[in-house]
């Protein structure tokens, strides 16, 4: 029946006069969408092209792109943030992923000796060498010490070794990489030091230094210097030439140049330098405890041998790896903390 719809409601002119005439009627329920709105409309303006904006009030439907040039909603920009603090939480959360293959290791070796494949004399078990870490823990051998004491010297040597061999190297290349004359005058010594063995350095220091602890001390810096010395001057000589004209465009000093670009742009090159000088560090301190050494993990090593206890070697190893794993993992977080500019190319 007409008076049950909305239109038999209105009276007849004017429900004729949005028809006959053309024009559009202006009646409608309170608060209607107003010609051109809606979701059609939307639609028709994501058809015609990236160029063409939208109405004003319409909604964008669900699905369509985003036009070019428009501002993001904030929950696009949160849902941004969110993602881009879960790309940095990435690193960290896989962290654990790098004890899968020592883990292995382990397991394979522990099958191995467990087997009888290789006798345990020759190849202890993990289990076997951690029986007798606890042992040296826990006990102060008259032959080995105590492991925590051994540790204690050994991480001394290292710690000054390295100190005096890092700064050496930092500086010498600094000197090297600043100026031709400087390359000349340092880089031939350099390059040939670097080609000696440390063992054939050994009864040449005692003459020199005798056996205390100097010439330990010496062969460790000696060694640590050369890795870090080598990086930092190919890092400085790689700085892209153009920064250094900007830098003198803009009426930096030379001092203020070295500081503001040249050492930042040499500084991943260093700590890479860094991380090899400190494994060298580890491998010349088992040289430099070979010259008369009462303590230490070369000296237990040393004792070891005397009496056959591949055991007692074998924890002194895995206590030079954990060691070297330890400083490279302290490396490794300054470098994150040094080089976050570079976390983007990373995660791309």
């Amino acid at each position: 029946m007409p008076g049950n719809t909305p239109t038999g409601l209105l009276p007849t002119a004017l429900s004729r006069s949005g028809t006959d005439t053309g024009t559009p009627s202006r009646t409608g329920p309170p608060g209607g969408t107003p010609p051109g709105t809606g979701p059609a409309a939307a639609q028709q303006a994501a058809a015609a092209g990236p160029g063409t904006a939208a109405p004003p009030g319409t909604a964008a439907p669900p699905g369509a792109a985003a036009v070019p040039g428009t501002a993001a909603a904030p929950g696009a920009a949160s849902a941004a943030g969110a993602a881009g603090a879960a790309a940095r939480r990435g690193p960290r959360r896989h962290a654990w992923y790098r004890l899968v293959s020592p883990l292995a290791v382990l397991i394979i070796w522990q099958l191995v000796s467990s087997s009888g494949l290789v006798s345990e004399q020759k190849l202890p078990s993990p289990s076997t060498v951690l029986h007798t870490a606890i042992t040296l823990i826990t006990t102060n051998s008259a032959a080995y010490g105590t492991l925590q004491g051994a540790m204690v010297v050994s991480l001394e040597r290292v710690a000054i070794g390295f100190a005096l061999g890092g700064a050496a190297g930092l500086v010498l290349a600094v000197i090297a990489g600043l100026s031709r004359l400087g390359e000349n005058s340092v880089d031939p010594l350099l390059q040939m030091l670097r080609t000696l063995p440390l063992f054939g350095l050994i009864p040449v220091f005692i003459v020199w230094f005798g056996i205390g602890e100097l010439p330990k001390v010496l062969l460790i810096a000696l060694g640590a210097a050369i890795p870090l010395y080598l990086n930092t001057f190919a890092g400085i000589r790689n700085v892209d030439a153009k920064l250094a004209e900007a830098g003198q465009s803009l009426g930096l000093t030379r001092a203020e140049k070295i500081r503001h670009i040249i050492l930042p742009g040499a500084l991943p090159q260093m700590l890479v330098g860094l991380r090899q000088s400190l494994g060298v560090a580890w491998l010349a301190l088992v040289v430099a405890e070979q010259i008369n050494a009462n303590a230490g993990l070369g000296f237990m090593i040393s004792q070891a041998t005397q009496f056959l206890r591949n055991d007692v070697i074998f924890v002194a190893l895995l206590v030079y790896c954990l060691l070297g794993l330890i400083t490279d993992a302290l490396v490794r977080l300054l470098e994150r903390r040094a080089l976050t500019w570079r976390r983007g190319l990373l995660e791309a």
